[in-house]
């Protein structure tokens, strides 16, 4: 099916109907429609969103998102390589800068995944339901595409502090890891419930300064008296 042309009733309302949005021969309409269809996956789910609830998103007919990727799944791929990438690999770049002192590396991190969410709000939301949750659309994706390489990283050099007898030597290196994680993405994630609940504004900083606090007491290594 051909596309509308310029001088069309049906492109000039479509103009008319969003203002801010770019017209569909702007330059800035492929990241547009990406920033749609991540609003989509965000709030409904990948799977749950079609092409033409992602075109109503970005205000164009899905004609043209289909004519820009041809179909949901290069949609998806999209999202994931030019929205959940550059987010992965400036949490990874700032691991690899923390060192090897573990409360250094435990900070690192805190701050590297509270300073991700500021920057990227959908990035919690995103994680839990399409990596975390069973059948999740970028599991496999993020698998496959970065691996395990952080957390054995964070792993290993948690080990090898603990051989020094810089980290607490009743911790499992493997699963502070996953501590980490359970006292940064999960309490992002379920922040507004938790809003309503405490009636306060448990905001990042808040959230930052609570896992440092807890990481940073339970990683102290033991001294004999």
């Amino acid at each position: 099916m051909s596309q509308p042309t310029p001088s069309t009733p049906r492109r000039r309302q479509s103009a008319r109907r969003s203002p801010g949005r770019p017209g569909t021969d702007s330059p800035d309409l492929r990241p547009h429609l990406i920033e749609a269809a991540l609003a989509c996956f965000v709030r409904d789910g990948i799977a749950a969103t079609s092409l033409r609830s992602i075109a109503s998103e970005a205000g164009v007919t899905p004609a043209l998102l289909n004519y820009y990727f041809g179909s949901k799944l290069a949609l998806r791929d999209a999202v994931f390589e030019e929205r959940l990438m550059p987010a992965v690999h400036a949490l990874r770049a700032g691991i690899v800068d923390a060192g090897d002192d573990p409360q250094a590396l435990a900070h690192g991190f805190v701050r590297g995944v509270y300073g991700l969410i500021e920057a990227y709000p959908w990035f919690p939301a995103l994680w839990v339901r399409e990596v975390l949750c069973e059948g999740g659309a970028l599991r496999e994706l993020l698998l496959s595409r970065i691996g395990p390489e952080v957390p054995q990283m964070l792993a290993k050099r948690f080990a090898m502090a603990q051989q020094r007898g810089q980290l607490n030597p009743s911790l499992d290196p493997r699963l502070l890891v996953v501590s980490m994680i359970g006292l940064t993405l999960f309490p992002a994630a379920g922040a507004p419930i938790w809003r309503q609940i405490f009636q306060a504004d448990l905001g990042i900083d808040a959230l930052t300064n609570h896992a440092l606090a807890l990481l940073g007491h339970g990683m102290e290594p033991r001294h004999e008296d």
